[in-house]
């Protein structure tokens, strides 16, 4: 809340800065904002930034994160609280400056990163303040204890270590010492093969409703997120290695379906022109299928414009000392390219059949590129985790990079997908990836 209070006075601040430097400038137009537009675009912005922050966790993070990622998070906000902006104000029918909106920007993540790269020593003037959160551990002395250190320095708030109960007096000092001091959390750092003796002691806690938390030592070190669910009558710790937010899941299926059927009504006479593009200029079919892996191994039938010649797939093997993937196969001026091939390839146009697969719902607008099964067999164990999300049209490394990656970053770039996906990456993506795809850069 601290962070979001921040935000809203620099951006106001920015707002006026923007403002006043820009009524400074001797430009053709004279530049002025009415009273009355002013009242509702400061509260817009405020809202815009304020509501970026939180939906990209940048607060979550000020206090822990390096410089160089707290910069790339506050532009990034900037950037795009300044787009939405922009969106608004073609919504609401109004005129505002170019360079005041440049200035906007600037001027915000200038005030921005300075405050936050001293978030830290901010935190630590607001600590003071408030009634301390009495913690107790439970476990092993010296290690609960320069555990509970850690916890005292490292907590936002005030933090007092209540007490430090070994496992071996836990039975015996617990009981007594809820009925004694205040206790708002307990932290059992025990052995797990110890856990059964601990059941009259964690239904004590159940029944105080006094908060408590488990250190479990049985957990392997995973990418996946855990939870608890309840399956009938059992309770089953899950681990998920994907996005498991259902709701978020079905908006972006929602958004692919609404995507693809528009982008199919919308470039159908330019689709027919190109199918007889390729009817007229070389031998084969108009359409490319191709057997792919899809969510979690599923095969499906891929559809691309042809871009090569008629059985370039036979070629294969004679052009192998010309791949510069490992694994993937990708040749830099592929012989086996048409003239209109080539045309298509460069600005992905033989892609627009995947609009198809994405209505289907074999793929996504966004999400790693579908993989050929060959492909597949030939991965590492940790490249497979790419196949645990909807592969799509285009993706992380379409946007950074595309064919001048190798495929470990390929790899990595897809996993970073999967770790941090959220509507917003697939926006940001999608934003992206049209001016990519127009200037044909990157592609092979």
């Amino acid at each position: 809340m601290l962070f979001a209070a921040v935000d809203a006075a620099a951006t106001s601040a920015a707002f006026a800065a923007a403002y006043f430097t820009r009524r400074g400038m001797t430009l053709h137009y004279e530049f002025y904002i009415l009273r009355n537009i002013v009242e509702v675009l400061v509260p817009a912005c405020i809202l815009i930034w304020v509501t970026l922050g939180f939906w990209l966790q940048t607060y979550e993070r000020l206090d822990l994160a390096l410089p160089g990622r707290i910069a790339a998070d506050t532009l990034r906000q900037c950037i795009l609280g300044t787009a939405a902006l922009v969106l608004f104000e073609y919504a609401a029918r109004l005129e505002l400056s170019r360079p005041f909106l440049a200035f906007l920007c600037g001027y915000d993540f200038l005030f921005l990163v300075v405050f936050r790269l001293n978030a830290r020593k901010v935190i630590r003037a607001f600590r003071g303040f408030g009634k301390p959160y009495h913690v107790v551990i439970v476990g092993p002395a010296l290690e609960s204890e320069r555990y509970g250190r850690t916890l005292v320095e490292g907590a936002s708030f005030p933090v007092e270590l209540t007490a430090v109960v070994p496992e071996d007096e836990c039975i015996e000092r617990l009981p007594r010492l809820l009925d004694q001091q205040i206790v708002d959390e307990i932290i059992f750092r025990i052995d797990s093969r110890r856990l059964v003796e601990f059941d009259e002691i964690l239904e004590l806690c159940d029944e105080e409703g006094v908060r408590t938390r488990l250190a479990l030592d049985f957990l392997p070190q995973t990418n996946s997120s855990i939870s608890l669910d309840q399956v009938g009558a059992e309770r089953l710790l899950t681990f998920t290695a994907g996005p498991n937010d259902d709701l978020r899941l079905v908006v972006k299926r929602w958004i692919d379906v609404a995507v693809s059927a528009t982008a199919l009504i919308v470039l159908s006479p330019a689709m027919l022109l190109v199918a007889l593009l390729i009817r007229f200029t070389s031998k084969g079919p108009v359409i490319f299928r191709q057997v792919r892996c899809g969510l979690n191994g599923r095969r499906f039938v891929f559809y691309k414009f042809r871009s090569m010649v008629e059985g370039a797939e036979a070629l294969q093997a004679d052009l192998a000392h010309l791949n510069r993937k490992q694994t993937a196969f990708k040749i830099p001026d592929d012989p086996r390219l048409t003239p209109v091939g080539r045309w298509l390839r460069k600005f992905s146009i033989d892609e627009w059949p995947q609009f198809f697969n994405v209505l289907k719902g074999d793929m996504s607008l966004v999400g790693p590129r579908p993989p050929l099964p060959q492909e597949v067999g030939n991965y590492q164990r940790w490249q497979r985790r790419r196949l645990r999300m909807r592969p799509g049209l285009t993706c992380l490394w379409a946007v950074r990079g595309r064919d001048q990656l190798d495929f470990e970053s390929w790899m990595r770039m897809d996993m970073e997908y999967i770790d941090s996906w959220s509507l917003l990456l697939d926006f940001e993506i999608l934003l992206r990836s049209v001016p990519q795809v127009i200037s044909g850069q990157g592609a092979h």
